[in-house]
């Protein structure tokens, strides 16, 4: 399934730590968030694990959304990298 990750850790050695694993299962597309575009649900509890055991839930968030194709397809992006979930352009034959 697809999944977007969005954090906000105040703490700089935490937010590396989370960045550094969220890197073994997602592609960075904003400081902030990743996308990872086929997380098994083992892989996905496990991120969750790793995550949850580094931030401090009295001033740190995580957010995760999981996606569905149709609901990929409805995602818009402007400007430039495009992230890996964004559904591919159509081509044309010229």
């Amino acid at each position: 399934m697809r999944t977007v990750i969005a954090f906000d850790i105040s703490n700089d050695r935490t937010r590396y730590r989370a960045v550094r694993a969220l890197l073994d299962y997602a592609v960075r597309v904003q400081k902030s968030v990743f996308e990872a575009p086929d997380l098994s649900h083992a892989a996905y509890l496990r991120l969750r694990s790793q995550l949850e055991g580094l931030y401090d839930p009295s001033t740190d968030s995580l957010r995760y959304y999981r996606l569905c194709a149709a609901c990929c397809e409805r995602i818009h992006h402007e400007g430039v990298a495009p992230g890996i979930l964004d559904p591919p352009e159509p081509f044309r034959i010229i």
